[in-house]
């Protein structure tokens, strides 16, 4: 079901969605604001039709992409499964032939190709979400798609994509070819499509796109994602998309970044946007990330192989106790707590915000925090960092993990002692 967060004052301007049949497939158009636009659904496509005309700005590959005030329709796309091989040609026709692909979906829906931007994403379109502000005379819509399980990365992480300088023959410097097709990214992308009711410069134009881009990347850091390429948190993923379409006519805003109300309108509707997307495609909440692992997934572990690290280090019984109760022991809010302040110290030291030389001293306390949740037992607090003391200790990821291990152990050991 596609969620629309629509404010009261917009109520009167939310159409009731309507179903017809265009070629034969259901349409549904599920809103129009600002008598500038109207969005609708139809199969595996979002598209949104300018009904007033617009100055788009988008990441589009084909001839459509960079900045244009011709344009009649923005649209995402599904062109593939979320998960499997990707052999399906849709998804290779985007990839290398990025025009004939604008040209295939766009006569499909009837639209005429010439005049739409095109986003594609592996995403369900009816987990999109649509978010809309108001403020004064201005108005926002962001309408956004999203999957973060495979393809989250942070930007500077390692590649595996070159474009070389001779272009395939595909379409004659409309495609992009790689060194290693194996090396072809994962699916998860995030979409969006943002509207404004006002005009923008051609300056304010890219400012809008880089307050969205920020939005985008402050929920996926609340969220606690981690990247897929590297031990970071993810600030995207590897093949996100942006539109952006401001109503022409009027005297033009000059700028759209965080200072602006228009800003702050962008960065709201697109941040719970893709708050909302990701609920829906993966069930990814806030709520949802209350636990240990999530912070300590980004280090190379996985559930089973944590729960195993730490049930080596017990008795039989109790390893046994831990397992079969491993998920609430993970999950306890203190534990969680503690598990993301160590994990957070690990960065400052890789970033340098802490210097390596307090590494012992800070890993110990906040090891001894991870113990303390564990038993419930906070006046062992000291006891708990000298026995830590005299473990080996390194921001190197094995170790640090190895020495995570051993805090839960710790504190789980003494968890039911008297």
């Amino acid at each position: 079901m596609l969620r629309c967060d629509i404010n009261n004052d917009a109520l009167n301007k939310v159409l009731q969605t309507k179903i017809c049949l265009k070629n034969g497939v259901e349409k549904m158009k599920l809103a129009e604001f600002y008598s500038g636009i109207e969005i609708h659904r139809q199969e595996k496509i979002i598209y949104v039709h300018l009904i007033a005309p617009h100055r788009v700005l988008s990441t589009c590959r084909s001839l459509a992409g960079g900045m244009h005030d011709d344009l009649l329709y923005v649209y995402n796309h599904q062109s593939c499964e979320p998960d499997g091989d990707h052999n399906h040609s849709l998804m290779h026709l985007a990839i290398d032939c990025p025009e004939q692909y604008r040209k295939a979906i766009a006569q499909r829906h009837s639209l005429p190709f010439q005049r739409c931007a095109t986003l594609g994403t592996a995403a369900n379109m009816n987990n999109a979400a649509i978010c809309h502000e108001t403020y004064s005379d201005l108005e926002v819509v962001a309408v956004c798609t999203a999957g973060v399980e495979r393809n989250a990365g942070r930007a500077g992480d390692p590649s595996s994509y070159y474009e070389p300088q001779t272009r395939s023959e595909c379409a004659k410097g409309e495609s992009e070819e790689t060194d290693d097709r194996s090396a072809a990214p994962f699916a998860g992308t995030i979409n969006a499509m943002v509207f404004i009711n006002r005009e923008l410069t051609p300056g304010a134009m890219v400012t809008a796109v880089i307050t969205a881009t920020e939005a985008k990347s402050a929920a996926l850091q609340e969220l606690e994602v981690p990247s897929r390429y590297s031990e970071g948190l993810a600030t995207g993923t590897g093949t996100d998309q942006m539109a952006v379409a401001s109503k022409l006519g009027g005297e033009a805003i000059a700028y759209a970044g965080k200072h602006s109300k228009l800003g702050e309108l962008i960065g709201r509707t697109v941040h719970d946007a893709v708050i909302q997307a990701l609920a829906m495609q993966n069930g990814l909440t806030p709520a949802g990330q209350c636990s240990a692992f999530v912070h300590l997934q980004r280090l190379g572990v996985d559930e089973a192989g944590l729960c195993q690290s730490i049930g080596n280090l017990l008795s039989r019984d109790d390893a046994y106790l831990l397992q079969k109760n491993f998920s609430n022991i993970i999950c306890d809010p203190l534990t969680v707590a503690a598990v993301s302040a160590i994990v957070h110290m690990r960065d400052k030291f890789i970033w340098g915000t802490l210097p390596e030389g307090c590494t012992a001293e800070v890993f110990c306390l906040y090891g001894a925090a991870i113990s303390a949740a564990v038993s419930g037992k906070t006046r062992h607090i000291p006891s708990y960092m000298k026995t830590l003391a005299a473990l080996p200790m390194s921001l190197e990821k094995h170790q640090f993990l190895d020495f995570i291990c051993q805090a839960f152990a710790l504190g789980f050991s003494e968890k039911w002692s008297e």
